[in-house]
């Protein structure tokens, strides 16, 4: 990274914490970094068919006394999508109504199988294939949360959308997403899969909270980058 560094005019990092990470690294290059926050813009499908989509996951409740917990990413090992299967199917198992659907494209063939083998044995939790944008942005709407399990994230597109969607994040404490998501505040961030499923459950049984979280992450994202995208105001 270094040797492309010495070569690059410019280098862009998402937030600042990640500039001054790679100021440090490189001090050569400090002078090439800029912050260059990405911008976004959720168009969820008015058509969208919640209960359908349900079906198709094979979750046969009634719709109003599940939770979903939607876990976003393409199938590779960098987003870690069985980190939280085991726990999640141990919770399942206690309380039937909560489910995780694991959503996204089949991008490492050999893992895709690896985590369909896994979710065909985990009580609660499901997997379907990648979704046009506008109707995973409304099965994002209809959920109860957005889950991200990363090992690594730039900037998670899919946590700013969540976001914008008013749909609480539950995210792993990595840098990436630390920079996106202040705990307790715009959502909340969990170190193993026993604090996710804590914090899920504090969720569910703590209206006040994911209210105020749901409202302070929209907010953050319209200072941020819905009303100027690609360009952070300075508290961001």
């Amino acid at each position: 990274m270094g040797r492309v560094l010495e070569e690059a005019r410019f280098a862009v990092a998402f937030t600042e914490s990640m500039k001054e990470m790679a100021q440090t690294q490189w001090p050569h290059a400090k002078d090439k970094i800029y912050v260059q926050s990405q911008g976004i813009a959720t168009i969820p499908n008015a058509a969208f068919n919640w209960n359908s989509f349900l079906q198709r996951s094979e979750i046969n409740q009634n719709a109003d006394n599940l939770h979903v917990f939607l876990l976003i990413c393409g199938l590779r090992q960098v987003k870690d999508p069985l980190y939280l299967v085991d726990a999640f199917s141990e919770w399942h198992q206690e309380e039937p109504n909560v489910y995780m659907v694991i959503v996204g494209p089949e991008v490492d063939p050999v893992f895709t199988r690896e985590v369909k083998a896994r979710v065909k044995r985990a009580a609660g939790v499901r997997l379907m294939g990648e979704m046009q944008r506008e109707d995973l942005h409304a099965a994002l709407r209809n959920c109860f949360a957005l889950v991200n399990s990363s090992i690594s994230e730039g900037m998670s597109a899919a946590i700013l959308e969540a976001m914008d969607l008013e749909v609480p994040v539950l995210a792993r404490n990595i840098p990436g997403n630390a920079a996106l998501v202040k705990h307790g505040v715009t959502g909340l961030l969990f170190s193993d899969p026993q604090e996710f499923v804590q914090l899920a459950k504090r969720l569910i049984c703590d209206p006040a909270l994911e209210r105020e979280i749901v409202a302070q992450g929209r907010a953050h994202v319209q200072s941020c980058w819905e009303d100027q995208p690609g360009k952070a105001s300075p508290e961001c």
